[in-house]
């Protein structure tokens, strides 16, 4: 399954579409005026959720990027998080999440594995009420880009992955197979479109597959990208 995953998706970043898709969803357009994509400041808001200063805090900045990638943190669960027992909670599994790691990395699966400290910081705010599991992971990878995969509906469904497995772990596979063939290929993509490099690779292999399965994708029985 892995191998052929493998297949699918080299297919997908080798399109056509991928280098202009990644130009249009990164164009920042002029100065003060939002982009044609908010996703596209999601990296890069407030200097970025993974700079050594306030890596391992949830801030006011990390809660208006989420909203770039169009979901809301509660504001209950907001002001847990900058002033509670939330946000201390948090701050302490972040502690012990590298943030200089790349999924796919020899070291990667320890640190996102069942059990491992990111995950626990994922179910400890999935466990809030009307935090879904799509805001937690985005709101973690603002703080672990590199690391921890943006996942929503659209993103799921091209990957194609069996329901009940760790997509954390699958996708780390996947990026492990055939000696990082696959995040070899993204990074030459994201160096032809000349994105940031601070841009991760996790960041630019999700864009790649939501532009091109945004419109296509159905709420209920979506075949999925063929």
């Amino acid at each position: 399954m892995v191998d052929a995953a493998v297949d699918r998706l080299l297919k997908l970043v080798e399109h056509d579409r991928s280098v202009a898709d990644l130009r249009a969803h990164f164009d920042q357009g002029d100065g003060g005026q939002v982009p044609m994509f908010s996703g596209a400041r999601f990296e890069s808001l407030g200097g970025g959720g993974d700079i050594p200063e306030h890596r391992n805090r949830i801030t006011p900045w990390d809660l208006v990027a989420v909203k770039c990638l169009s979901v809301d943190v509660p504001i209950d669960v907001s002001l847990d998080l900058l002033e509670g027992a939330l946000g201390d909670q948090i701050a302490g599994f972040l502690e012990d999440v590298p943030a200089d790691i790349d999924l796919g990395d020899d070291e990667a699966r320890a640190h996102i594995e069942p059990g491992s400290p990111a995950q626990c910081a994922w179910q400890a705010l999935v466990d809030q009420t009307d935090v879904g599991w799509v805001t937690a992971g985005k709101l973690l990878a603002r703080k672990r880009p590199r690391l921890i995969p943006i996942w929503d509906s659209v993103v799921r469904c091209v990957y194609a992955m069996p329901k009940g497995d760790d997509e954390w772990v699958l996708l780390n596979d996947l990026l492990r197979e055939r000696d990082g063939a696959l995040s070899l290929k993204v990074e030459a993509v994201r160096d032809a479109a000349a994105l940031d490099v601070n841009v991760s690779v996790l960041r630019t292999l999700d864009v790649i597959l939501w532009m091109r399965h945004r419109h296509e994708h159905r709420r209920s029985r979506c075949p999925g990208l063929r």
